[in-house]
């Protein structure tokens, strides 16, 4: 029971889709986060996925993750970096189905 109670603190640590920047999800500016990730995500040679998907997906466990632990303020940030990621790969809200 224990071991998958932290299946998604061995995901984070050893995933091989992303080499995020350290600190990436703590910063305080939606635009700086979504571009770390598209950087992250186009630089990426292991990733299974296209550059948006994966970033988008980074960025949603990482909020589903935290879950109530993640600060509102915080989440709200993540929020809008969605949508900031959303502008960067000129993906429209028809679109963003993932």
């Amino acid at each position: 029971m224990s071991n998958k109670k932290y299946w998604s603190s061995e995901v984070t640590r050893t995933s091989n889709a992303l080499d995020l920047e350290e600190g990436v999800f703590s910063r305080n500016d939606p635009k700086k986060i979504a571009a770390s990730l598209k950087r992250s995500a186009e630089n990426s040679i292991r990733k299974k996925a296209g550059s948006f998907q994966s970033a988008m997906s980074m960025l949603n466990f990482y909020i589903n993750r935290a879950g109530k632990n993640l600060d509102p303020k915080q989440k709200k940030i993540l929020e809008q970096a969605k949508e900031e990621l959303r502008k960067l790969f000129d993906k429209t809200n028809s679109q963003n189905s993932i």
